[in-house]
């Protein structure tokens, strides 16, 4: 089937979330204006307007009222999901890397970069206290100074207990929500995480590095369970909510991109067998690196966002519906 292709940003995407029901497609890129898409036609529904900097996360609430963007203008913002107006903003000392509701939106977290003298933060906020959002500099519930490498990736555990965070050397590290102490550090990765998504259930979670390895975790204590092993950087994993599939993309360096063809540089997404490793279809399309990756909450097609600005849309045909693994 034709994928369906999205046109909406100036420069290459950072991150792209379906919400609970998947009609909504939320994408935000290295352009200052996040946008949101209808999933079935790609028609663009609208933007939300008001960062200055490149946006590197964005998030839906489970109810689809509230949309969380974290940017490189030292800022954490809430908009309204239908209206796009601001709802509330967050002011840091420097560039907001990760941001993420719970499951059910009452509280946030966002992490920034180590940069100018500053040190990599983890914090939490409670969105239904106003006191928290103060003009002027907003005062977390929690407030966790990393004082390793910095986290260039992050989502909440199961039952919100606990922040699971990926960094800059390959550590995978658990935050409690509550106290802030850190749980458990594991070393299974070599080189940057990228990207960490969980499975449906949240038990399972699955994460991208830049040592050419996607893994999938044991939420609840980071055991790994299985590794999927490619030639290329890994920027993006996802595992399908209905089958035992996961679909990993990446690719060359992006500054390499230019110097050699399509073919060479991989840019195609890869679809390997949850349980045992191996990789049975690709699908090609972008003309530069895949940068994030999401499967549809039904199952029956995956988006890609890539270096190259678009966003494509693919459903899968009746032969991946009916494919049997051997």
């Amino acid at each position: 089937m034709q994928p369906i292709l999205l046109q909406g940003h100036t420069r290459s995407l950072t991150q792209i979330r379906y919400n609970r029901e998947g009609d909504l497609l939320f994408s935000c890129s290295k352009d200052p204006v996040p946008n949101v898409w209808y999933s079935a036609n790609g028609e663009r529904l609208g933007t939300y307007n008001g960062h200055n900097g490149a946006v590197w996360s964005i998030d839906v609430s489970w109810d689809s009222a509230r949309v969380l963007t974290a940017s490189a203008d030292n800022t954490c913002r809430l908009w309204d999901c239908e209206t796009g107006r601001e709802l509330l903003r967050v002011d840091t000392p420097s560039a907001v890397r990760t941001a993420g509701f719970s499951f059910g939106a009452k509280s946030i977290f966002l992490s920034t970069d180590r940069a100018m003298g500053h040190l990599c933060h983890l914090q939490m906020y409670d969105v239904r206290d106003p006191g928290q959002w103060v003009v002027g500099g907003a005062k977390p519930h929690q407030d966790i100074e990393v004082k390793d490498s910095k986290i260039t990736s992050a989502i909440w555990g199961p039952l919100d207990e606990f922040i699971v965070t990926g960094h800059e050397d390959g550590q995978l590290c658990q935050y409690d929500s509550k106290t802030g102490q850190r749980l458990c550090i594991k070393d299974y990765h070599s080189g940057q995480i990228n990207d960490i998504q969980p499975s449906l259930d949240k038990t399972m979670l699955i994460t991208a590095s830049k040592d050419t390895t996607a893994k999938l975790f044991d939420a609840w204590d980071l055991e790994q369970m299985y590794t999927y092993k490619t030639d290329r950087p890994v920027n993006s994993a996802a595992i399908s909510p209905i089958r035992e599939h996961v679909v990993l993309g990446g690719g060359q360096e992006a500054m390499e991109v230019t110097t050699t063809a399509t073919r060479v540089g991989k840019f195609d997404a890869r679809f390997y067998h949850l349980v045992f490793e191996d990789e049975f279809a690709r699908v090609k399309g972008h003309f530069g690196p895949i940068n994030t990756l999401a499967f549809h909450p039904d199952g029956m097609s995956y988006a890609s966002g890539a270096e190259d600005g678009f966003v494509r849309i693919q459903s899968f045909d009746s032969d991946y519906i009916g494919y049997t693994f051997e």
